[in-house]
Formats: structure tokens, C-alpha cells, sequence
């Protein structure tokens, strides 16, 4: 059965804001989509991301064994930010589809449904 990244995506604009009865609210409702896919046998597996001013970005010049090199915050200025992703295990990418418009970010953001490569052992 393939597998599917369901890649949460919210406005940049937004990012962190919110009261903490906001933030519970939403929490409330990845549990709950959590708790219908866990059952299911669709989630193998996501996490939360922390929020994009925490994030490094690193580039090595001069290609494999070059000199690495860092900057604070994300690669791109965008309008989206990367919250978090599931993992999901679908029939085919309707399937994965039916089940990505449950997660909660379907309505607070988008997601982004894109098949894992899967590599031959």
C-alpha cells in the first residue's frame, strides 16, 4: 500500500499567534483526527514543527566535504510555513486525499499531499 506525505502548511503571517484557549482549541482538533486515523491504520507516523525562527539553514560550498555554512531561519521568504506532516498509509493518492482533508490544518492552512519514493531494497 503506498505511503503519503500530508505536509501541513499555515500563513506566515500568522505563525505562533493566537491565545492559548486558540492554540487548545486547535490541539483539541489534531487530537481528534489523530485518534480517527490512529484507528484506522492510516497515520504511520507526524510531527510538529517548532516555529520557523527556530530553524537553521545550512549550505555546503564547494559540494560534498566543503565548507559549511549556516544562517538562522528558513532557506525561502514565504507566505506558508511547514507546521508539521503525517505520514499516511493509503489505497492511492484519492484515498490519501479523503484522508488529508480531515487534518485540521485542511482548514486552518493547506496540505500538501505528495507520495513517498519508495526505494528498492
Amino acid at each position: 500500500m503506498p505511503r503519503y506525505a500530508a505536509l501541513i502548511y499555515s500563513d506566515a503571517d500568522t505563525e505562533g499567534q493566537g491565545s492559548p484557549e486558540d492554540w487548545q482549541a486547535i490541539m483539541d482538533e489534531y487530537s481528534a483526527f489523530g485518534a480517527e486515523a490512529g484507528a484506522a491504520g492510516v497515520v504511520l507516523g507526524g510531527e510538529a514543527l517548532e516555529d520557523t525562527d527556530t530553524a537553521t539553514t545550512i549550505h555546503v560550498e564547494g559540494g560534498k566535504g566543503g565548507t559549511i555554512t549556516t544562517t538562522d531561519g528558513p532557506f525561502a521568504e514565504t507566505k506558508e510555513v511547514l507546521g508539521g506532516f503525517y505520514i499516511l498509509h493509503a489505497d492511492d493518492l484519492d484515498g490519501a486525499i479523503e484522508w488529508a482533508a480531515k487534518i485540521p490544518g485542511a482548514w486552518h492552512g493547506r496540505i500538501e499531499v505528495r507520495p513517498l519514493l519508495e526505494f528498492e531494497e
